[in-house]
């Protein structure tokens, strides 16, 4: 990790520049659903539990940053689909060894 700091005396830190990013549950869920194939809004919603303001609103982010391609699948009535870029998609690593993390230290019996 880099000891630099920027003149404010922050730190620079790309893990806190990644938690800007995907730092909250419900984006990392998503990113989740998006990386085991579930592209619908209703499935995304269901197969997280979030609040639907709550996953429209982490798709417009996630888009936003990159990670998430909106595709229309239907024009009438408009539909649309989400999956993750190649940026995105590069979470799947992480996203593991955090699972991994969560069976060995964190899952309730």
């Amino acid at each position: 990790m880099s000891s630099e700091f920027e003149p404010s005396g922050r730190r620079i830190c790309p893990i806190a520049d990644a938690l800007d990013v995907v730092g909250d549950r419900w984006s990392l869920l998503i990113v989740r659903e998006l990386s085991f194939g579930v592209t619908r809004f209703n499935d995304i919603r269901a197969h997280t539990g979030a609040p639907r303001a709550t996953v429209a609103a982490r798709l417009r982010d996630l888009e936003a940053s990159g990670l998430v391609e909106r595709h229309r699948y239907n024009e009438h009535p408009p539909r649309d689909e989400y999956r993750l870029t190649a940026c995105g998609a590069e979470l799947a690593p992480t996203l593991r060894a955090l699972r991994r993390w969560g069976e060995r230290h964190a899952t309730q019996a």
